[in-house]
């Protein structure tokens, strides 16, 4: 059989937060031409890998099961953190004057727009600051705007940030069906002009809470990268994979490293 890609070898190397990848990855490349293709890897895991394939997101039972996993999930999350949702809604009224939460628009499966929800962890006229900040975006490879130090941040904000807490709303987005607990995270539109054709494969599936690269580094991984695991994830997502990503997040939120 023909070598496995660059995706494929990136996921099997044991590197930190990429270690867990199933054997038959690599095994259901196309063997002709060595690359991962979809609908080839697809009709092999049906065939090849029969069981495995119920539970992936390839087949209608899997799709089911992410669903019945986001609602349960978001559902105990709300419940379980309510007492943070409190503490942080205070703490932000506290500090500065402006709504609580925060509203952005979203671009999720298909293109389609939705209302994303985050506590505000900024000034409330952040959206006007940020075209006076764009000469030192941070993030290397354009695209997506990152700024360590951002000016923005209030002192509330910097604390909810690196322990991920400005995120909890989108749990209500989970319950919504406008997202999963894991997929490839949600750009804003001004984002998604930009995209390249490896980047609009971002697109096909609903975004998540949480995803691969959150868990091997965050915001400390470039856009490229970023792009090439979210569409490695797209093609050989199942349920078991899911409940991994969400079991290496919990870690990984509570380092708070790459979170700015």
């Amino acid at each position: 059989m023909a070598t496995a890609p660059a995706s494929g070898k990136l996921l099997d190397q044991g590197e930190e937060g990429l270690e867990f990848t199933p054997r038959v990855f690599a095994e259901l490349c196309n063997p002709v031409t060595g690359e991962v293709d979809p609908e080839w890897y697809r009709m092999r895991l049906r065939f090849r890998h029969p069981v495995l394939y119920y539970f992936s997101m390839h087949s209608a039972s899997g799709r089911l099961m992410k669903r019945i996993l986001d609602v349960v999930f978001s559902a105990s999350a709300i419940l379980a953190l309510s007492p943070v949702f409190i503490g942080t809604a205070l703490a932000i009224r506290f500090e500065s004057k402006g709504p609580i939460f925060f509203s952005q628009r979203r671009v999720g499966v298909g293109g389609r727009e939705f209302p994303f929800f985050k506590f505000r962890s900024m000034v409330p006229n952040a959206e006007a600051l940020k075209a006076q900040l764009m000469a030192q975006n941070e993030s290397g490879q354009g695209v997506i705007f990152k700024m360590k130090n951002d000016p923005r941040v209030t002192k509330v904000g910097r604390i909810i940030r690196k322990f991920s807490v400005d995120e909890l709303p989108q749990f209500y987005n989970v319950l919504r069906g406008d997202m999963s607990v894991v997929g490839p995270r949600p750009p804003v539109p001004g984002e998604v002009v930009q995209y390249q054709v490896e980047a609009w494969k971002r697109l096909a599936v609903i975004p998540g809470l949480t995803c691969i690269w959150q868990v091997s580094g965050r915001s400390s991984i470039g856009f490229k990268d970023q792009v090439k695991l979210d569409v490695d994830y797209i093609l050989r997502q199942n349920i078991f994979y899911d409940m991994y990503l969400i079991y290496r997040t919990v870690p990984a939120v509570l380092k708070g490293e790459g979170a700015f």
